[in-house]
Order: structure tokens, then sequence, then C-alpha cells
């Protein structure tokens, strides 16, 4: 039987997380924060003490690391049986993942371990490169965005929420920084597959987000 899959990419703080986790559990499917593995990735490194340019080392780490999406009323990640939740959402561990995903040897360990998430009922893939590269087959496919400034907005409320100081034109910098090298990676970039939907998420309301794209699915 063919396992249905959703892919959602797109670049980092539009929003893909959220609807990601609220039409995998709307659906009743599994959820891959793709990501989240090369968030994990880098926190292992740094633990670690492995330079984020070591490709041999690094590609080991991504071989024989455990990762575990626990999904309950939140989602839970598990790294090698420890919890690090809270800290894949620092900014410092977001901009080490990016520089370790720029690494053609990281993404080819990466790959099977993305793969194997694909289970019935069905699937519901966040990331970057979901679409193009690791679940090109899937059926439907959503390049979720918006705006730099709106992004970093966002995440700048984020952060306040969980009393983390920050600053706003900072946050607006890293974004650009980071989508500029998401871009120009020479391994699978981000980029919006043909016959992906484009949802601009500038203007919108998560709940409409979600809405729109279980529409798409129903």
């Amino acid at each position: 039987m063919t396992v249905p899959v959703l892919t959602i990419d797109g670049p980092s703080g539009a929003g893909k997380g959220t609807v990601s986790r609220a039409v995998a559990a709307k659906l009743g499917w599994h959820y891959l924060d793709s990501g989240a593995l090369y968030r994990a990735l880098a926190l292992a490194a740094q633990k670690q003490a492995i330079n984020l340019q070591d490709q041999t080392s690094l590609a080991e780490v991504a071989q024989t690391m455990s990762l575990e999406f626990i999904c309950a009323s939140q989602v839970s990640v598990m790294l090698d049986g420890e919890e690090i939740t809270r800290q894949l959402g620092l900014e410092s561990t977001g901009n080490a993942a990016s520089i370790v995903a720029a690494l053609p040897a990281v993404r080819q360990a990466l790959l099977q371990k993305q793969k194997d998430f694909k289970r019935l009922p069905g699937l519901v893939a966040d990331g970057r490169d979901m679409g193009t590269v690791v679940f090109p087959e899937a059926r439907t496919k959503v390049f979720l965005t918006a705006s730099a400034i709106k992004r970093a907005e966002r995440r700048y409320k984020q952060l306040k929420e969980k009393g983390i100081d920050a600053n706003l034109t900072l946050l607006a910098k890293e974004i650009e920084d980071r989508d500029r090298r998401d871009s120009e990676r020479k391994i699978a970039p981000l980029a919006m597959a043909a016959d992906a939907i484009f949802i601009d998420s500038s203007d919108m309301t998560q709940d409409a987000v979600i809405q729109e794209v279980l529409s798409l699915i129903r």
C-alpha cells in the first residue's frame, strides 16, 4: 500500500513546524521535522567538541545518533535518550545546523534516516528539500514562506515570551544570512519543487495556513 506523504518546505521562520505539526495531528499521520535532525547533529557535534566542518566525523555521528519525536500535547525531541527540545530552539543551534547542513557527507548520511519516517497511515515532512530531494514522489507539496522581516518579528516575539533577550535587527540579518546559505549551497539547496503549491504566510494567521494545507489533502 502506498504511503501518502505531504511535504512542507520553506525558509527558516516561515511557520513550517507549527503548521506541519498541526496538520499531522489532525490527519493522525507521522511527523518529520528534518531541521531537527540537523540541529540535533549540530548539538551532538558541539557536545563532542567536533569541528562543524569535519565532514567525516559529523557523518559518523549522523549515522549512529538516535532521534525520536514524541508527539503529545507538545512535540518532544529525544537525542540518544536525552530530551533536547529546548536546546533545539536556540539561535546558536540553528546557525550551527545551517553550517553542517551544507556539507555533502552530512546530507547523504541523514538521507536514509529521513526516508525511514515514511510509514502508514502517512507522513507530514517539514524542511527545505523534502519535496525536491527526500520525497520527490510525494503527491502533495507545499512551499511555505514569509518576508524576512515578518519572520524576524515572529522569532523576536517567541524569544521574548520565553524570557530570552533578542535584537530584532540582528535576528533579521541572521535570517537573511541563513536564507542565503541555504539557497546557495551546492547540495540540496532550499528550492521550491516544480509541482509545489506556493503559500506566502506574511499576512496570514497560522490557522488560515493550516486550513489551506488541509484543504489540499482533503
